[in-house]
């Protein structure tokens, strides 16, 4: 049975509709949310949000938020979100070879937390832009500005 899915970030809302599951990466770790779960409140970390749908499933990139998983919906509250489709791969391998080289400079330890979080989220945008390309869905998110 389907669950409905709710993803929002500040000013627009990304998906809402039905999913099998929802992968979800938690603070604590990866979450899989089915219909009927027990109710929760979790922060988010960087990392890719799957829609597991009979079409396929679609990916989106979160950096950070709160999702509220109810028995029979999930509510995410990203603080930054991208469907793969919006992401741009040649601005992301930009950002990630940006990284890279701050990273081989030897930075100051004040500034290594900024640069290892612009890696992963650079690595996370490519990752969900190429699960994008290879999907098996030609449906697409409609996300709706707002």
């Amino acid at each position: 049975m389907p669950i409905k899915v709710d993803i929002v970030s500040p000013g627009r809302r990304l998906y809402s509709g039905e999913a099998e599951m929802v992968t979800l990466p938690g603070s604590n770790g990866q979450m899989g949310i089915l219909h009927g779960h027990a109710p929760l409140l979790s922060t988010l970390d960087i990392g890719e949000i799957v829609l597991h749908r009979r079409e396929g499933n679609d990916y989106l990139a979160v950096s950070g938020g709160v999702v509220e998983v109810r028995p029979d919906k999930v509510t995410v509250l990203a603080d930054v979100a991208e469907a793969g489709e919006e992401i741009d791969e040649a601005r992301a391998h930009a950002a990630l070879e940006r990284a890279q080289q701050l990273l081989a400079e030897n930075p100051p330890p004040h500034k290594l937390p900024e640069i290892l979080a612009s890696l992963r989220r650079s690595s996370l945008r490519l990752k969900v832009a190429r699960h994008h390309q290879g999907r098996r869905s030609s449906s697409g998110l409609n996300y709706q500005e707002g």
